[in-house]
């Protein structure tokens, strides 16, 4: 161990143990006995067993804040028992969100009587990884990494939330990044600027490469992903693609574990009062977020109705594109069976109505919750519009709302956000007055 300072652990080993094991990262106990092994992990003088039966099925138990996972660091992965039967199944993660997100009711203005909202923060995943995209990455990294490569490739809008994260995330495990950014004719040829989520990933050394919204509508992600695959491939380089939003079979188990983590949360009683949730509400991007919440809701003791708003494309496509992440998997389960898709994309993706960004400035104002232009907020004003619209529909429920991040790209919206938020003036400061020898200096 080096240098490194020393934990001791006391440990109280069943009485059933034949022997226990310690592994090099000192991570994990295993510890066999007649009924099978257990895996013990260690965290901040913690720990949870993990018990693994004959039939591959594994039951957990513990106390505390239950696991915790340092973070860049790479791990095991063991599926929750509910979903053993998927495969394939992923073999390691990397640690790179900042999780379990908290949930917490969201007192929203107009809901009908007895309906409750509670949101999910996905958005405090992290600073620079925020939202729903960090629990993809945790399997896309592990993956590229196991494939011996130098670099990844990844493809998005503009100001893509996904291609952010991926750019950081890439950093972060000294991969260099490449960015597929679609962008319009008119701009196709200049430098993109620093606005939003530019910054960050132009920072952190991203090789940004743009086409025009027409060369992708008419080539397409996957073969745009191939044609910079094949250029880097001739350079020497061995790049990983991941696709648009990392919505693959794999990237999907990013939220398999975002429900096996809600599900933790309402066993445990971490949310103060809540034993069930009856739907589960989520923007909809790319489909690798829903196809994993519908099936971890459908597959878990969970069972609520998830409702996913597209901000882009139309639920026919998303019913599809989901139903070929669960083939993927071997699911065996129908997409329009386990989801709702309802569309929300109103004047196209990550163009924003008057009437969505005032419904997201009231949203701020009112419970200090910000959501982003192009994905929750459109979510949320869609949801809110229909709840009103419907009221005996969602009497009576308690949903909860995923907040998948974005903050970034409400820079992309200043000038349109800009008539909608005032309260500012001049501070009117007399002449006369003189500040007082010694108070509140800065100069």
């Amino acid at each position: 161990m080096g240098s490194a300072s020393l934990i001791s652990y006391r440990i109280w080993l069943p009485a059933d143990c034949k022997r226990f094991s310690i592994d090099s990262s000192c991570h994990w106990i295993r510890v066999t006995s007649a009924l099978g092994y257990r895996k013990l992990q260690v965290k901040d003088k913690r720990i949870r067993a993990k018990t693994t039966m004959a039939h591959g099925h594994s039951s957990e138990r513990g106390e505390g804040e239950g696991i915790s996972r340092a973070f860049l660091s790479k791990f095991p992965y063991t599926p929750p028992p509910w979903a053993t039967y998927l495969h394939p199944i992923p073999s390691h993660f990397y640690s790179l969100g900042h999780l379990p997100t908290p949930i917490h009711q969201w007192n929203l203005p107009g809901l009908p009587t007895n309906t409750e909202v509670w949101i999910k923060r996905d958005d405090l995943s992290g600073m620079q990884l925020s939202g729903n995209k960090v629990r993809k990455l945790e399997f896309l990294m592990a993956d590229a990494k196991a494939q011996g490569a130098d670099c990844v490739i990844t493809i998005g809008g503009i100001q893509s939330n996904h291609c952010r994260a991926t750019a950081v995330a890439a950093r972060y495990l000294n991969l260099d990044c490449y960015l597929i950014l679609r962008t319009t004719r008119a701009q196709v040829d200049e430098d993109p600027g620093l606005t939003g989520n530019l910054l960050v990933e132009r920072m952190v050394g991203a090789n940004i490469e743009l086409v025009s919204k027409e060369e992708y509508a008419r080539v397409g992600s996957v073969a745009l992903g191939k044609l910079l695959e094949e250029r880097l491939l001739k350079e020497g380089r061995k790049p990983y693609v991941i696709p648009v939003g990392g919505s693959n079979s794999l990237g999907t188990w990013g939220y398999i574990e975002a429900m096996t983590e809600i599900e933790q949360q309402v066993q445990e009683k971490k949310v103060p009062g809540i034993t069930f949730f009856d739907d589960i509400v989520v923007a909809c991007g790319s489909g690798g977020s829903i196809a994993g919440l519908s099936l971890g809701s459908y597959l878990s003791n969970l069972k609520a109705k998830v409702h996913a708003f597209a901000v882009c494309d139309d639920p026919d496509y998303f019913y599809d594109y989901t139903q070929g992440l669960l083939d993927g998997l071997n699911a065996g389960l129908n997409s329009r069976d386990l989801i709702n898709i309802i569309n929300a994309k109103g004047l196209g993706y990550a163009m924003s109505t008057a009437e969505e960004l005032k419904c997201v400035t009231e949203i701020a104002e009112t419970t200090g919750i910000i959501l982003d232009p192009v994905y929750s907020g459109k979510a949320i004003y869609q949801m809110l519009k229909d709840i009103m619209e419907n009221p005996s529909k969602w009497g009576g429920r308690r949903i909860l709302f995923i907040h998948t991040g974005g903050l970034l790209g409400m820079f992309d919206k200043v000038q349109q956000l800009q008539p909608l938020i005032g309260k500012w003036q001049r501070l009117k400061v007399d002449e006369s007055m003189f500040q007082a020898d010694g108070i509140g200096k800065m100069f």
